[in-house]
């Protein structure tokens, strides 16, 4: 049998300052703060690449395979801390401290034994409580790679270690201090022209101070698209806390299914799963999500399976504010992970409940307009049906149907909603909107749409035919022969039949309208494109 193996290794070792003062004073209020803090910042880990190789009562051991990563989770998270305590009492205040090393570890299964690991250990005991201990190794691997100071403490000798060992702290503004730094009051009296100087710049600092805490937020936030008319809301992959990267899969559903869950709310705006599975994996802040996908609240968290049992560490946050609405744990066994879901989703429902109830009455008045335009209305039922919907992919459908009816008018705008919900992936709507433009007899306004698509799908051929269509209903001779010469050389790549894209293949789409057929036929014959 295997004995176990020798490595290399990031490991950070971490407690909670005064646990047994704060859990002696209040054991399930200390318990609850506990986990909402966990919830928040165990996720970091895995944003980091790393995992929690142990966990005991407050504390914490964890392995990450870079100790540039290791350090950048180590002051995201006293950023993170420090921003959550900022309104709590001293006396209250839960500060962790943090210890790094870099050395070589046991691996014996999940676990990890050795000096470098006890070595951890003791550098988060010389940690002031909020702030970060690491080693000598751990500060010449990272002190031209981080934006932080470092602090040399000096060799210390420490418990079970024989060699002294070199400890720095690093430095970031947000390091919380158990007790204020005392300054001793001057005694000089100062000149009045000093005095005079002095009341002017205090005076500017107040009022400057004073505008700043008018700003709603900071920073701005700053959406790329505009928020929806009603609460809109992204999840992002869920992470997976398991010590088996196998267990991707399960994380995975969980995020598809709250998605799924989110989307049958009546006045929720959901972002789709598509756009929010392009930051899997990647570290992305929170507001930065939610201004490139335009909403609101970003739901983040993640999920941890051992055998039967299951564990959900959620946060609803604020992007416009930066605050946390709401985080929670939950505990259970696989049996009950749907009922665990359904808890996940009623508590964002009960956060977002004051906004929701407009947008749902809002809805409801939709909903009896939509049943009048049933009377009269090519598929009004179906649009009254869709227009509740957060499904990208229903919007796309009968968008299509409208555009091949002769109403290319009426689909635009179901396009531009799938685009809004999938606002990562437009060009896969992209061939809609050109087919609904070019059906509305706006050639330059589908040449910018496709020619923007092929960008980012260069080898959507579907794409490239309808691109040379409209290049030749715009004379643009140069440019059509170019994507006329991409098609054939696409269609010869993918084994497509040379009469598959070509006029008389017009016929087979279902258009009703002749004209639809004979506008695009025409732009085909002028590109160059023949049987």
């Amino acid at each position: 049998m295997p004995g176990p193996d020798r490595r290399l290794a990031a490991i950070v070792a971490i407690d909670v300052a005064g646990y047994s003062r704060l859990m002696g004073d209040d054991e399930e209020g200390t318990l609850a703060s506990l986990n909402a803090h966990r919830a928040v910042t165990d996720p970091i880990v895995a944003k980091h690449g790393g995992r929690i190789v142990n966990e005991a009562g407050d504390g914490l051991l964890l392995e990450f395979p870079s100790v540039i990563e290791a350090a950048s989770y180590a002051i995201e998270t006293q950023m993170v801390m420090a921003d959550r305590n900022a309104f709590i009492s001293d006396h209250s205040k839960m500060l962790y401290r943090i210890g790094i090393n870099l050395g070589d570890v046991l691996a014996d299964g999940d676990n990890i034994f050795g000096d470098g690991v006890n070595i951890a250990a003791r550098l988060e005991a010389l940690a002031e409580p909020g702030g970060i201990c690491i080693s000598g190794t751990v500060r010449d691997s990272v002190h031209n790679k981080l934006d932080a100071g470092f602090k040399d403490l000096g060799k210390q000798q420490v418990k079970n270690i024989a060699e002294p060992v070199q400890v720095y702290e690093i430095v970031v503004q947000t390091t919380v201090s158990s007790e204020p730094e005392r300054v001793e009051p001057t005694r000089r009296r100062l000149p009045l022209k000093a005095i005079g100087t002095l009341a002017i710049v205090l005076f500017v600092g107040l009022v400057t101070g004073f505008v700043v805490w008018l700003e709603p937020w900071h920073p701005k936030f700053k959406p790329a698209l505009a928020l929806p008319d009603r609460p809109s809301i992204a999840v992002l992959p869920f992470a997976n806390m398991s010590k088996d990267a196998g267990q991707d899969y399960f994380a995975d559903g969980m995020t598809e299914d709250l998605i799924t869950d989110l989307s049958k709310i009546p006045g929720l705006f959901v972002i789709a799963r598509n756009s929010v599975f392009t930051y899997k994996g990647k570290a992305v802040k929170v507001q930065q999500v939610a201004e490139e996908l335009g909403v609101r609240y970003v739901l983040e968290g993640s999920v941890r399976r051992v055998g039967e049992q299951v564990r959900i560490n959620t946060q609803l946050i604020d992007a416009t504010t930066g605050h946390h609405l709401w985080a929670d744990r939950y505990d259970g066994s696989l049996a009950d992970i749907f009922s665990l879901q359904d808890k996940v989703t009623a508590k964002i429902v009960s956060e977002l409940s004051s906004e929701l109830a407009p947008s749902t009455s809002t809805k409801s008045a939709a909903k009896g307009d939509a049943t009048e335009q049933t009377a009269t209305s090519a598929t009004g039922a179906e649009r009254a049906l869709t227009m509740e919907s957060n499904e990208p992919d229903g919007y796309l459908k009968l968008a299509g149907q409208l555009t091949f009816l002769g109403e290319p008018g009426a689909a635009v705008p179901l396009i531009q909603r799938a685009m809004r919900l999938d606002p990562k992936n437009e060009a896969r709507y992209a061939f809609a909107l050109g087919l609904a433009q070019l059906g509305m007899n706006q050639p330059q306004e589908a040449v910018v749409t496709l020619g923007q698509a092929v960008k980012t799908d260069p080898k959507n051929v579907h794409l490239w035919f309808l691109l040379t269509a409209t290049y030749g209903l715009l004379g643009a001779e140069q440019e059509s022969k170019q994507a006329t010469a991409r098609l054939a050389s696409l269609k010869h790549e993918l084994g497509i039949p040379d009469n598959f894209f070509s006029p008389r293949h017009l016929t087979e789409w279902g258009f009703k309208r002749q004209s639809d057929i004979d506008r695009l036929a025409s732009g085909l014959h002028k590109a160059g494109l023949t049987e």
